[in-house]
Protein backbone atom coordinates (compact mmCIF):
# COMPACT_ATOMS: atom_id res chain seq x y z
CA UNK A 1 0.00 0.00 0.00
CA UNK A 2 2.61 2.01 1.21
CA UNK A 3 4.30 1.70 -2.61
CA UNK A 4 1.26 2.29 -4.40
CA UNK A 5 1.34 5.89 -2.68
CA UNK A 6 4.53 6.76 -3.63
CA UNK A 7 3.38 6.05 -6.96
CA UNK A 8 0.53 7.93 -6.76
CA UNK A 9 2.73 10.80 -5.45
CA UNK A 10 5.01 10.69 -8.74
CA UNK A 11 2.72 10.79 -10.81
CA UNK A 12 1.48 14.12 -9.15
CA UNK A 13 4.78 15.08 -9.97
CA UNK A 14 4.95 14.63 -13.38
CA UNK A 15 1.69 15.63 -14.08
CA UNK A 16 2.37 17.55 -17.14
CA UNK A 17 2.72 16.64 -20.60
CA UNK A 18 6.33 14.14 -22.03
CA UNK A 19 9.05 16.61 -21.32
CA UNK A 20 11.60 17.37 -23.90
CA UNK A 21 15.17 18.74 -23.05
CA UNK A 22 18.21 18.66 -24.89
CA UNK A 23 16.05 16.63 -27.53
CA UNK A 24 15.65 13.78 -25.14
CA UNK A 25 11.47 13.24 -24.36
CA UNK A 26 10.27 11.81 -21.01
CA UNK A 27 7.59 9.80 -21.17
CA UNK A 28 5.25 6.93 -19.28
CA UNK A 29 2.02 5.35 -17.54
CA UNK A 30 0.92 4.47 -14.50
CA UNK A 31 -1.90 1.41 -14.20
CA UNK A 32 -3.28 0.24 -10.88
CA UNK A 33 -6.06 -1.97 -10.72
CA UNK A 34 -7.08 -2.31 -6.57
CA UNK A 35 -9.72 -4.71 -4.99
CA UNK A 36 -11.12 -4.54 -1.39
CA UNK A 37 -12.51 -8.00 -1.22
CA UNK A 38 -15.21 -9.20 1.19
CA UNK A 39 -16.55 -12.26 1.92
CA UNK A 40 -19.59 -14.16 -0.03
CA UNK A 41 -21.28 -16.87 0.71
CA UNK A 42 -23.04 -17.23 -2.59
CA UNK A 43 -20.77 -16.75 -4.72
CA UNK A 44 -17.43 -17.55 -2.85
CA UNK A 45 -15.60 -15.03 -2.95
CA UNK A 46 -13.48 -14.49 -0.13
CA UNK A 47 -12.19 -11.61 2.01
CA UNK A 48 -7.98 -11.23 2.78
CA UNK A 49 -6.30 -9.24 5.35
CA UNK A 50 -4.50 -7.15 2.50
CA UNK A 51 -5.53 -4.36 0.00
CA UNK A 52 -5.19 -6.47 -3.46
CA UNK A 53 -3.72 -4.53 -6.20
CA UNK A 54 -1.63 -5.08 -9.82
CA UNK A 55 -0.01 -1.83 -9.72
CA UNK A 56 2.35 -1.17 -13.23
CA UNK A 57 4.87 1.84 -13.90
CA UNK A 58 6.50 2.21 -17.19
CA UNK A 59 9.09 4.68 -18.25
CA UNK A 60 10.15 5.22 -21.47
CA UNK A 61 13.48 8.03 -22.68
CA UNK A 62 13.65 8.81 -26.29
CA UNK A 63 16.06 10.92 -28.43
CA UNK A 64 17.28 10.69 -31.98
CA UNK A 65 19.49 7.74 -31.59
CA UNK A 66 18.80 5.73 -28.37
CA UNK A 67 15.65 5.42 -26.45
CA UNK A 68 15.33 3.34 -23.38
CA UNK A 69 12.68 1.94 -20.80
CA UNK A 70 11.66 0.34 -17.68
CA UNK A 71 8.76 -1.22 -16.25
CA UNK A 72 7.90 -1.67 -12.39
CA UNK A 73 5.48 -4.37 -11.55
CA UNK A 74 3.82 -4.66 -8.01
CA UNK A 75 1.56 -7.52 -7.30
CA UNK A 76 2.71 -8.42 -4.01
CA UNK A 77 -0.72 -8.76 -3.32
CA UNK A 78 -2.40 -9.38 -6.42
CA UNK A 79 -5.87 -9.72 -7.78
CA UNK A 80 -7.37 -12.54 -7.15
CA UNK A 81 -6.43 -14.86 -9.98
CA UNK A 82 -2.79 -13.76 -9.97
CA UNK A 83 -1.64 -14.86 -6.66
CA UNK A 84 -0.39 -18.27 -7.80
CA UNK A 85 1.91 -17.37 -10.63
CA UNK A 86 2.52 -13.53 -10.39
CA UNK A 87 2.62 -12.63 -6.45
CA UNK A 88 5.71 -10.74 -5.99
CA UNK A 89 7.29 -7.18 -7.44
CA UNK A 90 10.59 -5.85 -9.12
CA UNK A 91 11.42 -4.55 -12.33
CA UNK A 92 10.98 -7.36 -15.28
CA UNK A 93 10.92 -5.20 -18.15
CA UNK A 94 14.12 -3.14 -18.90
CA UNK A 95 15.74 -2.00 -22.45
CA UNK A 96 18.11 -0.15 -24.76
CA UNK A 97 17.52 0.66 -27.88
CA UNK A 98 19.99 2.27 -30.59
CA UNK A 99 19.49 3.14 -34.40
CA UNK A 100 21.69 4.17 -36.58
CA UNK A 101 21.76 4.62 -40.51
CA UNK A 102 19.30 1.30 -41.30
CA UNK A 103 20.31 -0.68 -37.95
CA UNK A 104 18.01 -1.01 -34.73
CA UNK A 105 19.77 -2.72 -32.01
CA UNK A 106 17.57 -3.65 -28.85
CA UNK A 107 19.24 -5.00 -25.93
CA UNK A 108 17.24 -6.25 -22.64
CA UNK A 109 13.81 -7.26 -22.16
CA UNK A 110 11.16 -7.09 -25.89
CA UNK A 111 7.77 -7.91 -27.50
CA UNK A 112 8.18 -9.35 -31.42
CA UNK A 113 6.24 -11.11 -33.69
CA UNK A 114 6.58 -12.82 -37.20
CA UNK A 115 4.07 -13.40 -39.65
CA UNK A 116 0.55 -13.51 -37.95
CA UNK A 117 2.49 -15.41 -34.98
CA UNK A 118 2.46 -18.92 -35.89
CA UNK A 119 6.11 -19.74 -34.89
CA UNK A 120 6.57 -16.25 -32.93
CA UNK A 121 4.77 -14.19 -30.78
CA UNK A 122 5.78 -12.35 -27.66
CA UNK A 123 2.91 -9.75 -26.34
CA UNK A 124 1.70 -8.65 -23.02
CA UNK A 125 -1.88 -8.46 -21.55
CA UNK A 126 -2.39 -7.58 -18.12
CA UNK A 127 -6.12 -8.66 -18.17
CA UNK A 128 -4.63 -12.31 -18.73
CA UNK A 129 -1.87 -12.04 -16.81
CA UNK A 130 0.34 -12.98 -19.94
CA UNK A 131 3.83 -11.34 -20.44
CA UNK A 132 6.25 -13.60 -22.34
CA UNK A 133 8.86 -10.71 -22.96
CA UNK A 134 12.35 -12.46 -24.37
CA UNK A 135 15.15 -11.00 -22.47
CA UNK A 136 18.26 -11.12 -24.98
CA UNK A 137 19.13 -9.26 -28.25
CA UNK A 138 17.56 -8.50 -31.31
CA UNK A 139 18.81 -6.41 -34.71
CA UNK A 140 16.83 -4.94 -36.72
CA UNK A 141 17.96 -4.44 -40.73
CA UNK A 142 16.51 -2.54 -43.97
CA UNK A 143 19.15 -2.77 -45.68
CA UNK A 144 17.37 -1.40 -48.91
CA UNK A 145 13.97 -0.04 -50.03
CA UNK A 146 11.35 -2.86 -49.88
CA UNK A 147 13.51 -5.14 -47.62
CA UNK A 148 12.99 -5.86 -43.56
CA UNK A 149 15.63 -8.44 -41.49
CA UNK A 150 14.97 -9.25 -38.19
CA UNK A 151 17.15 -11.84 -36.03
CA UNK A 152 16.73 -11.91 -32.52
CA UNK A 153 17.80 -14.83 -29.38
CA UNK A 154 16.75 -14.68 -25.94
CA UNK A 155 15.19 -16.47 -23.01
CA UNK A 156 11.88 -16.05 -21.85
CA UNK A 157 10.44 -14.41 -19.13
CA UNK A 158 7.89 -16.57 -17.10
CA UNK A 159 6.71 -15.05 -13.55
CA UNK A 160 8.70 -13.84 -11.99
CA UNK A 161 11.96 -15.62 -13.58
CA UNK A 162 13.64 -16.53 -17.01
CA UNK A 163 13.26 -19.94 -18.51
CA UNK A 164 16.98 -21.35 -19.13
CA UNK A 165 15.94 -22.07 -22.51
CA UNK A 166 16.93 -20.02 -25.42
CA UNK A 167 14.76 -18.61 -28.04
CA UNK A 168 16.40 -17.84 -31.16
CA UNK A 169 14.96 -16.45 -34.89
CA UNK A 170 14.95 -14.58 -38.10
CA UNK A 171 12.41 -12.99 -40.11
CA UNK A 172 12.43 -11.48 -43.51
CA UNK A 173 9.68 -9.87 -45.54
CA UNK A 174 9.93 -8.26 -49.51
CA UNK A 175 7.86 -5.75 -50.23
CA UNK A 176 7.90 -6.06 -54.10
CA UNK A 177 5.64 -2.96 -54.67
CA UNK A 178 8.13 -0.80 -53.42
CA UNK A 179 10.32 -1.99 -56.37
CA UNK A 180 7.93 -2.09 -59.01
CA UNK A 181 6.54 1.16 -60.17
CA UNK A 182 3.40 -0.61 -62.12
CA UNK A 183 2.00 -2.09 -58.52
CA UNK A 184 2.61 1.42 -57.30
CA UNK A 185 0.47 3.09 -59.81
CA UNK A 186 -2.16 0.46 -59.66
CA UNK A 187 -2.48 0.30 -55.86
CA UNK A 188 -0.94 -3.00 -55.26
CA UNK A 189 1.06 -4.48 -52.74
CA UNK A 190 2.83 -7.80 -52.56
CA UNK A 191 4.50 -9.06 -49.78
CA UNK A 192 6.40 -12.30 -49.59
CA UNK A 193 8.10 -13.13 -46.05
CA UNK A 194 9.54 -16.16 -44.15
CA UNK A 195 10.66 -17.12 -40.55
CA UNK A 196 12.80 -19.15 -38.37
CA UNK A 197 12.44 -20.28 -35.23
CA UNK A 198 14.92 -22.27 -32.83
CA UNK A 199 14.11 -22.78 -29.35
CA UNK A 200 17.26 -24.77 -27.54
CA UNK A 201 15.84 -26.80 -24.08
CA UNK A 202 18.41 -29.06 -22.24
CA UNK A 203 17.11 -32.85 -21.59
CA UNK A 204 15.31 -33.54 -18.13
CA UNK A 205 14.54 -36.76 -17.11
CA UNK A 206 10.83 -37.48 -17.84
CA UNK A 207 9.88 -41.21 -17.35
CA UNK A 208 7.72 -43.30 -19.87
CA UNK A 209 7.06 -45.68 -17.91
CA UNK A 210 8.84 -46.47 -14.50
CA UNK A 211 11.91 -48.21 -16.28
CA UNK A 212 12.37 -46.12 -19.59
CA UNK A 213 13.06 -42.91 -20.35
CA UNK A 214 11.96 -40.00 -23.28
CA UNK A 215 14.49 -39.16 -25.40
CA UNK A 216 13.99 -35.30 -25.86
CA UNK A 217 15.03 -33.64 -28.41
CA UNK A 218 17.33 -30.33 -27.30
CA UNK A 219 16.37 -28.50 -30.22
CA UNK A 220 13.28 -28.02 -31.69
CA UNK A 221 13.02 -25.83 -35.16
CA UNK A 222 10.02 -23.87 -36.41
CA UNK A 223 9.48 -22.20 -40.18
CA UNK A 224 6.46 -19.89 -41.52
CA UNK A 225 6.29 -18.66 -45.21
CA UNK A 226 3.50 -15.96 -45.70
CA UNK A 227 2.23 -13.99 -48.98
CA UNK A 228 0.05 -10.97 -48.32
CA UNK A 229 -1.54 -8.66 -51.72
CA UNK A 230 -3.68 -5.93 -51.41
CA UNK A 231 -5.35 -4.46 -54.58
CA UNK A 232 -7.98 -1.83 -54.26
CA UNK A 233 -10.84 -3.19 -52.31
CA UNK A 234 -9.17 -6.90 -52.24
CA UNK A 235 -6.81 -8.26 -49.63
CA UNK A 236 -5.41 -11.60 -49.53
CA UNK A 237 -3.19 -13.55 -46.65
CA UNK A 238 -2.03 -16.94 -47.10
CA UNK A 239 0.64 -18.84 -44.34
CA UNK A 240 2.29 -22.09 -43.49
CA UNK A 241 3.96 -22.59 -40.50
CA UNK A 242 5.81 -26.03 -39.33
CA UNK A 243 7.46 -27.44 -36.29
CA UNK A 244 9.87 -30.37 -36.03
CA UNK A 245 9.41 -33.12 -33.03
CA UNK A 246 8.76 -31.18 -29.56
CA UNK A 247 7.27 -33.62 -27.24
CA UNK A 248 5.40 -31.93 -23.77
CA UNK A 249 3.32 -32.24 -21.32
CA UNK A 250 0.73 -30.78 -23.71
CA UNK A 251 0.47 -33.01 -26.81
CA UNK A 252 0.63 -36.04 -24.40
CA UNK A 253 4.89 -36.45 -25.36
CA UNK A 254 3.99 -36.61 -28.61
CA UNK A 255 6.74 -37.16 -31.44
CA UNK A 256 4.89 -35.70 -34.34
CA UNK A 257 5.58 -32.72 -36.79
CA UNK A 258 3.41 -29.25 -35.91
CA UNK A 259 1.72 -27.85 -38.70
CA UNK A 260 -0.55 -24.45 -38.91
CA UNK A 261 -1.88 -23.19 -42.48
CA UNK A 262 -4.50 -20.69 -42.72
CA UNK A 263 -6.25 -18.32 -45.80
CA UNK A 264 -7.86 -15.34 -45.03
CA UNK A 265 -9.61 -12.59 -48.11
CA UNK A 266 -11.53 -9.57 -47.03
CA UNK A 267 -13.33 -7.24 -49.79
CA UNK A 268 -14.24 -3.37 -48.37
CA UNK A 269 -15.48 -0.87 -50.32
CA UNK A 270 -17.52 2.15 -49.07
CA UNK A 271 -21.07 0.26 -47.61
CA UNK A 272 -19.88 -2.98 -47.87
CA UNK A 273 -17.57 -5.24 -46.25
CA UNK A 274 -16.72 -9.12 -46.64
CA UNK A 275 -14.24 -11.64 -44.93
CA UNK A 276 -13.74 -15.41 -45.24
CA UNK A 277 -10.92 -16.67 -43.43
CA UNK A 278 -9.62 -20.44 -42.88
CA UNK A 279 -7.19 -22.12 -40.57
CA UNK A 280 -6.03 -25.71 -39.53
CA UNK A 281 -3.68 -25.93 -36.93
CA UNK A 282 -2.18 -29.57 -35.64
CA UNK A 283 0.21 -29.91 -32.26
CA UNK A 284 1.33 -26.22 -32.42
CA UNK A 285 2.29 -25.87 -28.80
CA UNK A 286 5.37 -23.99 -28.79
CA UNK A 287 6.58 -23.42 -25.55
CA UNK A 288 9.88 -22.37 -24.03
CA UNK A 289 9.62 -24.78 -21.10
CA UNK A 290 8.05 -28.16 -22.13
CA UNK A 291 7.16 -29.09 -19.04
CA UNK A 292 5.00 -25.72 -18.39
CA UNK A 293 1.17 -25.93 -18.34
CA UNK A 294 -1.19 -23.07 -18.00
CA UNK A 295 -1.49 -20.04 -20.36
CA UNK A 296 2.78 -19.31 -19.45
CA UNK A 297 5.93 -19.47 -21.54
CA UNK A 298 4.13 -19.84 -25.31
CA UNK A 299 6.64 -18.56 -27.87
CA UNK A 300 3.66 -18.77 -30.80
CA UNK A 301 -0.13 -17.79 -31.02
CA UNK A 302 -2.42 -19.21 -32.87
CA UNK A 303 -5.55 -16.67 -33.72
CA UNK A 304 -9.38 -18.37 -32.69
CA UNK A 305 -10.93 -17.22 -35.97
CA UNK A 306 -13.94 -16.25 -33.78
CA UNK A 307 -15.59 -12.91 -32.91
CA UNK A 308 -14.13 -11.44 -30.10
CA UNK A 309 -17.46 -9.91 -27.90
CA UNK A 310 -18.02 -7.12 -25.69
CA UNK A 311 -21.31 -8.03 -24.57
CA UNK A 312 -21.55 -9.63 -21.31
CA UNK A 313 -23.87 -12.32 -21.91
CA UNK A 314 -22.24 -12.78 -25.60
CA UNK A 315 -18.60 -13.41 -24.15
CA UNK A 316 -20.27 -15.96 -21.03
CA UNK A 317 -18.86 -18.66 -23.43
CA UNK A 318 -15.91 -17.50 -24.57
CA UNK A 319 -13.65 -19.76 -26.82
CA UNK A 320 -9.98 -20.74 -26.28
CA UNK A 321 -7.45 -21.76 -29.16
CA UNK A 322 -6.62 -25.45 -28.53
CA UNK A 323 -2.73 -25.68 -29.73
CA UNK A 324 -1.62 -28.70 -28.34
CA UNK A 325 -4.16 -30.81 -30.30
CA UNK A 326 -5.43 -29.37 -33.43
CA UNK A 327 -8.91 -27.46 -34.87
CA UNK A 328 -10.14 -26.44 -37.94
CA UNK A 329 -11.39 -22.74 -37.71
CA UNK A 330 -13.67 -20.90 -40.50
CA UNK A 331 -14.78 -17.68 -39.86
CA UNK A 332 -16.98 -15.58 -42.44
CA UNK A 333 -18.49 -12.18 -41.74
CA UNK A 334 -20.61 -9.73 -44.16
CA UNK A 335 -21.31 -5.62 -43.18
CA UNK A 336 -23.44 -3.60 -45.23
CA UNK A 337 -24.59 -0.57 -45.17
CA UNK A 338 -28.17 0.48 -46.16
CA UNK A 339 -28.30 4.35 -47.10
CA UNK A 340 -30.10 7.46 -45.75
CA UNK A 341 -33.36 8.16 -46.93
CA UNK A 342 -34.31 4.52 -48.65
CA UNK A 343 -36.89 1.49 -47.90
CA UNK A 344 -34.75 -0.25 -45.58
CA UNK A 345 -32.16 2.85 -44.68
CA UNK A 346 -35.01 4.87 -43.32
CA UNK A 347 -34.37 8.44 -42.57
CA UNK A 348 -30.43 7.52 -41.25
CA UNK A 349 -29.54 4.51 -42.65
CA UNK A 350 -28.96 1.30 -41.08
CA UNK A 351 -25.52 -1.12 -40.55
CA UNK A 352 -26.19 -4.74 -40.66
CA UNK A 353 -23.59 -7.50 -39.96
CA UNK A 354 -23.37 -10.92 -40.10
CA UNK A 355 -20.71 -13.30 -38.90
CA UNK A 356 -20.27 -16.96 -38.46
CA UNK A 357 -17.49 -18.87 -37.27
CA UNK A 358 -17.00 -22.77 -37.02
CA UNK A 359 -14.37 -24.41 -35.19
CA UNK A 360 -14.24 -28.51 -34.90
CA UNK A 361 -11.81 -31.30 -34.68
CA UNK A 362 -12.02 -34.96 -36.19
CA UNK A 363 -15.69 -34.94 -36.83
CA UNK A 364 -16.54 -33.07 -32.98
CA UNK A 365 -17.71 -29.29 -32.84
CA UNK A 366 -15.52 -27.59 -30.54
CA UNK A 367 -17.30 -24.03 -31.05
CA UNK A 368 -19.77 -22.77 -33.51
CA UNK A 369 -22.07 -19.06 -33.23
CA UNK A 370 -24.14 -17.19 -35.72
CA UNK A 371 -24.40 -13.92 -34.68
CA UNK A 372 -27.04 -11.41 -36.89
CA UNK A 373 -26.45 -7.14 -35.47
CA UNK A 374 -28.19 -4.30 -36.57
CA UNK A 375 -27.30 -0.72 -36.00
CA UNK A 376 -30.03 1.98 -36.83
CA UNK A 377 -30.46 5.66 -35.74
CA UNK A 378 -34.08 5.96 -35.04
CA UNK A 379 -34.11 9.89 -34.57
CA UNK A 380 -31.68 12.57 -34.37
CA UNK A 381 -31.02 11.43 -30.24
CA UNK A 382 -31.63 7.89 -30.62
CA UNK A 383 -29.80 5.11 -31.94
CA UNK A 384 -30.76 1.31 -31.45
CA UNK A 385 -27.96 -1.94 -32.05
CA UNK A 386 -29.89 -5.56 -31.53
CA UNK A 387 -28.48 -8.75 -31.72
CA UNK A 388 -29.04 -11.82 -31.82
CA UNK A 389 -26.48 -14.79 -31.20
CA UNK A 390 -26.75 -18.69 -31.73
CA UNK A 391 -23.45 -20.30 -30.10
CA UNK A 392 -22.79 -23.55 -29.17
CA UNK A 393 -20.04 -24.36 -26.74
CA UNK A 394 -18.04 -27.52 -26.45
CA UNK A 395 -17.25 -26.77 -23.05
CA UNK A 396 -15.87 -30.22 -21.90
CA UNK A 397 -12.93 -29.38 -24.85
CA UNK A 398 -12.62 -25.99 -23.56
CA UNK A 399 -12.85 -26.40 -20.05
CA UNK A 400 -12.05 -30.19 -19.30
CA UNK A 401 -16.20 -31.26 -18.16
CA UNK A 402 -19.38 -29.87 -18.96
CA UNK A 403 -20.61 -31.23 -22.56
CA UNK A 404 -22.20 -29.00 -25.03
CA UNK A 405 -23.63 -26.04 -24.14
CA UNK A 406 -26.69 -24.44 -26.71
CA UNK A 407 -27.53 -21.17 -26.29
CA UNK A 408 -29.83 -18.17 -28.11
CA UNK A 409 -28.68 -14.87 -26.58
CA UNK A 410 -30.73 -11.23 -27.94
CA UNK A 411 -29.18 -8.13 -26.98
CA UNK A 412 -31.00 -4.55 -27.44
CA UNK A 413 -28.45 -1.69 -26.70
CA UNK A 414 -29.84 2.01 -26.88
CA UNK A 415 -28.02 5.14 -26.93
CA UNK A 416 -30.21 8.44 -26.42
CA UNK A 417 -28.29 11.83 -26.50
CA UNK A 418 -30.34 14.00 -23.59
CA UNK A 419 -28.36 17.18 -24.21
CA UNK A 420 -25.16 18.43 -26.17
CA UNK A 421 -22.83 17.11 -23.45
CA UNK A 422 -24.83 14.45 -21.71
CA UNK A 423 -25.96 10.86 -22.73
CA UNK A 424 -27.70 7.72 -21.19
CA UNK A 425 -26.68 4.15 -22.30
CA UNK A 426 -29.04 1.07 -21.88
CA UNK A 427 -28.18 -2.59 -22.59
CA UNK A 428 -30.78 -5.50 -22.42
CA UNK A 429 -29.52 -9.18 -22.78
CA UNK A 430 -30.98 -12.19 -22.32
CA UNK A 431 -29.03 -15.89 -23.03
CA UNK A 432 -31.61 -19.34 -23.01
CA UNK A 433 -30.25 -22.17 -22.55
CA UNK A 434 -31.44 -25.67 -21.52
CA UNK A 435 -27.47 -26.79 -20.52
CA UNK A 436 -24.64 -26.05 -17.66
CA UNK A 437 -26.62 -23.36 -15.35
CA UNK A 438 -29.84 -22.01 -17.40
CA UNK A 439 -30.74 -19.16 -18.79
CA UNK A 440 -29.15 -15.46 -18.02
CA UNK A 441 -30.41 -11.64 -17.97
CA UNK A 442 -28.12 -8.74 -17.93
CA UNK A 443 -29.32 -5.18 -17.72
CA UNK A 444 -26.74 -1.66 -17.78
CA UNK A 445 -27.52 2.15 -17.26
CA UNK A 446 -25.16 4.36 -18.30
CA UNK A 447 -24.76 7.74 -17.98
CA UNK A 448 -22.00 9.67 -19.64
CA UNK A 449 -21.62 13.82 -18.54
CA UNK A 450 -18.73 14.44 -20.77
CA UNK A 451 -15.82 15.31 -20.34
CA UNK A 452 -15.79 14.13 -17.38
CA UNK A 453 -17.92 11.77 -15.62
CA UNK A 454 -20.06 8.75 -16.54
CA UNK A 455 -21.79 6.79 -13.68
CA UNK A 456 -22.66 2.94 -14.27
CA UNK A 457 -24.90 0.36 -12.35
CA UNK A 458 -25.19 -3.13 -14.11
CA UNK A 459 -26.78 -6.48 -12.96
CA UNK A 460 -26.04 -10.15 -14.46
CA UNK A 461 -28.40 -12.72 -13.09
CA UNK A 462 -28.46 -16.51 -13.08
CA UNK A 463 -31.99 -16.91 -13.72
CA UNK A 464 -31.51 -20.94 -14.01
CA UNK A 465 -30.35 -22.86 -11.41
CA UNK A 466 -28.08 -20.36 -8.91
CA UNK A 467 -30.25 -17.29 -8.64
CA UNK A 468 -27.19 -15.27 -8.24
CA UNK A 469 -26.99 -11.57 -8.46
CA UNK A 470 -23.69 -10.07 -10.28
CA UNK A 471 -24.62 -6.16 -9.35
CA UNK A 472 -22.04 -3.57 -10.51
CA UNK A 473 -22.02 0.10 -9.69
CA UNK A 474 -18.76 2.03 -10.97
CA UNK A 475 -17.68 5.98 -10.98
CA UNK A 476 -15.45 7.16 -13.55
CA UNK A 477 -14.33 10.44 -13.96
CA UNK A 478 -11.67 11.83 -16.79
CA UNK A 479 -9.35 14.78 -15.98
CA UNK A 480 -6.78 15.41 -18.71
CA UNK A 481 -4.29 13.05 -18.53
CA UNK A 482 -5.84 11.11 -15.34
CA UNK A 483 -8.62 8.35 -14.93
CA UNK A 484 -9.99 7.53 -12.09
CA UNK A 485 -13.22 4.54 -11.68
CA UNK A 486 -14.31 3.83 -8.01
CA UNK A 487 -16.97 1.44 -7.75
CA UNK A 488 -18.36 -2.16 -5.71
CA UNK A 489 -20.00 -5.62 -6.40
CA UNK A 490 -19.70 -9.01 -7.68
CA UNK A 491 -17.71 -10.65 -10.32
CA UNK A 492 -18.88 -13.76 -11.45
CA UNK A 493 -16.16 -16.94 -11.56
CA UNK A 494 -14.86 -17.79 -15.07
CA UNK A 495 -12.49 -17.41 -17.92
CA UNK A 496 -11.79 -14.22 -19.32
CA UNK A 497 -10.44 -14.16 -23.01
CA UNK A 498 -8.41 -12.26 -25.44
CA UNK A 499 -7.83 -13.74 -29.17
CA UNK A 500 -8.44 -17.33 -28.04
CA UNK A 501 -6.00 -17.09 -25.21
CA UNK A 502 -8.31 -17.51 -21.80
CA UNK A 503 -7.80 -17.26 -18.36
CA UNK A 504 -9.44 -18.53 -15.42
CA UNK A 505 -10.35 -15.94 -12.73
CA UNK A 506 -12.29 -16.50 -9.56
CA UNK A 507 -15.09 -14.95 -7.97
CA UNK A 508 -14.76 -11.33 -6.22
CA UNK A 509 -16.80 -9.52 -4.22
CA UNK A 510 -16.16 -5.75 -2.82
CA UNK A 511 -14.86 -2.01 -3.61
CA UNK A 512 -12.51 -1.74 -5.95
CA UNK A 513 -10.87 1.21 -7.85
CA UNK A 514 -8.63 1.76 -10.96
CA UNK A 515 -6.44 4.49 -11.74
CA UNK A 516 -4.40 4.86 -14.79
CA UNK A 517 -2.65 8.06 -15.75
CA UNK A 518 -0.36 8.59 -19.03
CA UNK A 519 2.39 11.40 -19.44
Amino acid sequence: MRLWLVIIGLCCGLSIPAQEQNGVTLSGSVQSDILLPQNDDKTGAQKTEDLLTNTYLDLMLQSRYVDAGVRLEYLEHPLPGFENDFKGWGVPHFWVKGQLGCAELTAGTFYEQFGSGFILRTYEERSLGIDNSLLGGRLVLKPMKGVTMKALSGKQRNYWSWNKSLVSGADVELHLDEWISSMQEGDTKLMLGGSWVNKYEKKEDVYADPTHLYNLPEFVNAWDARVTLNSGPWSLLAEYAQKTQDPSYDNGFSYDKGTAAMFSGSYSKKGLSLLLQGKRSENMSFRSKRMQLGTSSFINHLPAFTQDQTYALAALYPYATQLADGEWAWQAEAGYNFKRKTALGGKYGMNVKVNFSHVRWEGTTYYQDLDVQLSRKLSKDFKLNVMYMNQQYNKTVVEGEGGMIHANIFIADGLYQLAPKTKLRGELQYLATKDDQGDWTFGLLELSLAPHWMLTVSDMWNNGDTKIHYYQGLVTCNFGAHRLQAGYGRTRAGYNCSGGVCRYVPATKGFTLSYNYNF
